[in-house]
């Protein structure tokens, strides 16, 4: 049976004897040491030298010291763990070193068991970031390339996918805004024969009602004012992939009877149209609304809705499924990380208790827009909970206080009040919402997104 390989340590000293004198501690510890008189012959060593990770630095060294060795390591910082040596030890000096991408500090003189410990700290650190590498992929193999979570209600969502997917049947996917249902709905495509076709989402709730049907179906010149050409909607620029009807409980009653042909038959027929065209489309809807109400209330036809509800798939909201709430920070902030070019490590054990304690009323949308304010405000490379959103961190929505006297803010409060109220009244249907307001549809979608209402 062979041994196992000794760890390899760099260290960067000006002092030979300093050089020496550690080289005899590691060794005798089982390191592998290597050694280089300055930062810049450091550097060009770690260029040879692919598998070294751990180096011990001296500060103050000839032609490139310790900070300058740390800001030449560049992208080299993430995968090498440099613990600093200094005799001139400040508290300023180490803050720097830290800031610069140190992962320790150590004060000359030392002792050989604090040296010794350092590494031992170090090395620690690598294994436990191993480890949860190891774990996401693992998770990353239990749900669905997108769909980030691995609590037993993800893994069952994840698990009916993956069955569903291989069959052309149309699915219903019902849950709250803001959870994921986009998400479910590119997994199915990304699972299917179908992958290599295109994927269009169209939104209902957001284009205006006599737009719709061509955007959905397409027209022939002169359909209208303003058709000067024909035009294909998104059934045909779907053809032989999958078409999202996102907000399919805010599709008016005129286009639902259209709608249902299509899924019917497999044909359409443009706006101002004489001939159907054949489409092969697999159509996956996702609603908000709890469509048997709407049934009910007569705002949608049962029979396209038992045409769409073939599969129906519930995406949980994140309040259900809170043990996937630091897997899915850690997933935004590796985005942001990368789109800021932030070096923001981790979320402290604080800041992870404040994000799980919250309710999360716009679910995952809400994290990520939380996640990404506190990658922009932190300043080191940890997010502490004074990086996240007052109310996030009490646990309850912001709200006026008496002492605010903002015209704008009041009316704007009014507004969103007023707004929730009547969505509330008629069951969450934007079009009679609209009508009890008194603004037009377009404004009510756009006030609805802006106040974050149901986001």
């Amino acid at each position: 049976m062979g041994t196992a390989p000794a760890r390899r340590v760099l260290v960067v000293d000006d002092e030979e004897s300093l050089r020496h004198m550690l080289g005899v501690i590691l060794g005798r510890a089982g390191y592998e040491v290597l050694t280089a008189s300055n930062g810049a012959e450091a550097l060009e060593l770690l260029d040879r030298e692919e598998d070294l990770s751990l180096v011990l630095c001296d500060v103050r060294m000839p032609r490139l010291d310790g900070l300058g060795f740390l800001d030449g390591l560049g992208e080299r910082r993430r995968r090498i763990h440099t613990v600093m040596m200094s005799a001139y030890g400040s508290n300023d000096l180490a803050l720097e070193a830290m800031k610069r991408g140190a992962y320790d500090y150590v004060n000359k003189p030392f002792k050989p068991d604090e040296i010794l410990l350092t590494l031992r700290k170090v090395e620690e650190r690598e294994r436990l970031a191993l480890e949860n590498d190891q774990l996401r992929a693992q998770m990353r193999g239990r749900t669905l390339e997108g769909m980030v979570g691995s609590s037993r209600a993800m893994r069952k969502l994840s698990d009916t996918v993956r069955k569903v997917a291989a069959y052309p049947s149309t699915v219903l996917i019902t849950g709250e805004s803001g959870s994921g249902k986009e998400l479910v709905a590119r997994s199915i495509h990304a699972l299917s024969d179908r992958k290599d076709r295109p994927f269009v989402a169209v939104n209902c709730g957001a284009i205006p009602e006599n737009l719709l049907e061509s955007e959905l179906f397409g027209h022939v010149r002169g359909a209208f004012t303003g058709a000067v050409r024909e035009r294909a909607g998104l059934f045909e620029q779907a053809h032989g992939g999958t078409l999202l009807l996102d907000e399919i409980g805010e599709m008016p009653k005129g286009l639902q009877v259209k709608l249902l042909r299509v899924l019917q038959e497999h044909v359409l027929r443009r706006v101002g149209g004489s001939k159907d065209v054949g489409v092969d489309v697999r159509v996956v809807a996702a609603t908000a609304r709890d469509l048997e109400v709407a049934v009910a209330d007569g705002d949608f036809r049962d029979d396209l809705f038992y045409r769409l509800n073939v599969v129906r798939l519930r995406m949980p909201p994140l309040r259900e499924r809170t043990e996937d709430v630091p897997e899915l920070a850690n997933h935004f902030l590796e985005a942001f990380n990368e789109r800021f070019d932030k070096r923001v490590r981790s979320v402290s054990p604080a800041a992870v208790r404040a994000l799980v304690r919250f309710s999360w009323p716009g679910n995952v949308r809400q994290l990520e827009n939380v996640m990404e304010r506190a990658a922009l405000m932190c300043e080191g490379d940890v997010i502490d909970v004074e990086d996240l959103p007052p109310d996030v961190v009490d646990g309850k929505s912001a709200e006026l206080t008496d002492e605010v006297l903002s015209i704008k803010l009041r009316v704007a409060q009014l507004e969103r009040e007023l707004i929730i109220k009547a969505l509330e009244q008629t069951g969450g249907n934007r079009t009679r919402a609209a009508k009890v307001l008194d603004i037009s549809y377009k404004a009510l979608v756009y006030k609805i997104r802006d106040f974050g209402i149901g986001d």
